[in-house]
């Protein structure tokens, strides 16, 4: 198997989550990925989360599938190489600041003279255009501005944020799809293009109608918690055994499931039950019927009743029990993966699957630099060319080269 996009090859210039994540999600369905880093100052991912040996487990899983080099792209001589790698790419992945590339001489129009096929996706906090477009670009910032910190956490909290890259997460998958959307157009125009990804957005689009709502209506979403404004009972609850799931009833008939399996038809019965909305303006009174009936049952009994019931709930997983649930064995969510430095590691693979366009997972990040030489080589340069480039800094191999 080689995978769907196979025929690709995507250049990631880019540092933490948002881009090298658009990187990974290409290279998951077989792009050939070439990860560039600074020779002196690599992706700062590599610093972030749990290490194992000295070894970071969140960049085994943000590198995978990434021939690593280093240049120097502010360098002239590592602008060229990049130059004479961007030639031959699909797309290149970069989350400079604004007008950065254009300082280095890598500006668009100068890319695309030596390749009017190439899609550029440019990925920063607030986009390439207005008042902020100079401001420092990270997921947190965006989670604060798009309206989502504003609507999570408990009703007398403050606003609450992620403990992970979210923003970062939902601007990659709505980079990949640019992305793919620029080059399906290329097939028609011949022509690539620049995609412009402010990281703002994307997560500001999966926040419902709030924009429409304060428009129209002039009200804000209010902190619930764990409840819904548009359904309930919805919300974690505690099983006589100490553990912790999570029951959504979206749909009216689940609803009603659910009240007549813990016993509570009168409620069905009540006039505002007809509703989602006004079902969650008598969250208390759902909440204490179905929380009082699942606090008296472990959590292999709760899940027990409501699948025999039809009605929807789930645990509320760690790390440790989603490796160990039959359903993701199944999918094949969790693969085993070759590594340089661990010899093999868990980690979840791609998003979905394809008949056709799976790819396996080639390997796990690698150490910064240990293609470089590979890499320019396939550009035309020669080990002489390549040693001059080292010794002015202009790239980076591991030390044991040559």
């Amino acid at each position: 198997m080689t995978g769907a996009l196979d025929d690709l090859l995507v250049v990631d210039a880019s540092t933490l989550f948002a881009g090298p994540m658009t990187a990974m999600h290409l290279g998951d369905l077989g792009a050939q990925v070439v990860k560039v880093e600074h020779p002196r100052r690599p992706d700062p991912a590599r610093g972030h989360g749990p290490e194992r040996d000295g070894h970071n487990l969140w960049y085994k899983t943000l590198g995978r599938n990434k021939r690593s080099i280093q240049l120097d792209l502010s360098s002239t001589g590592g602008a060229e190489a990049f130059r004479r790698l961007a030639a031959r790419a699909d797309v290149v992945v970069e989350n400079f600041r604004p007008d950065t590339l254009e300082r280095w001489g890598l500006s668009y129009d100068r890319l695309s003279q030596d390749n009017p096929g190439l899609v550029l996706a440019r990925i920063t906090g607030f986009g390439q255009i207005g008042p902020y477009r100079r401001r420092p670009g990270f997921g947190t910032l965006a989670e604060a501005m798009s309206g989502f910190a504003a609507s999570t956490g408990e009703p007398d909290g403050p606003p609450t944020l992620p403990p992970f890259g979210l923003a970062d997460g939902i601007a990659s998958l709505a980079t990949a799809f640019a992305v793919m959307s620029a080059l399906h157009q290329r097939q028609s125009t011949g022509r690539g293009q620049v995609v412009d990804v402010a990281i703002v957005e994307p997560i500001m689009a999966l926040l419902g109608p709030q924009l429409s709502r304060w428009d129209q209506l002039h009200t804000l979403q209010e902190r619930l918690g764990n409840r819904s404004s548009n359904n309930a009972p919805r919300n974690t609850y505690e099983t006589s055994d100490g553990h912790w799931v999570a029951i959504s009833t979206s749909s009216q008939s689940i609803a009603e499931r659910v009240l007549r399996l813990v016993g509570r038809e009168d409620l069905v019965a009540e006039p505002w039950f007809s509703t989602g909305r006004t079902r969650a303006e008598h969250s208390d009174v759902l909440d204490e019927a179905v929380g009082g009936w699942i606090g008296a049952h472990t959590r292999a009994e709760v899940i027990t009743e409501f699948e025999r019931a039809e009605a929807a709930v789930a645990p509320v997983y760690t790390a440790q029990d989603i490796a160990e649930d039959p359903q993701f064995q199944a999918l094949g969510t969790i693969r085993r993966v070759a590594d340089d430095d661990l010899g093999e590691l868990a980690m979840q693979g791609p998003l979905f699957r394809m008949t056709d366009g799976d790819a396996p997972t080639r390997f796990a990040g690698r150490s910064p630099g240990v293609d470089t030489t590979t890499v320019l080589r396939e550009l035309g340069y020669d080990d002489d060319h390549i040693a001059a480039l080292v010794a002015e800094g202009a790239a980076g191999v591991p030390e044991a080269w040559p």
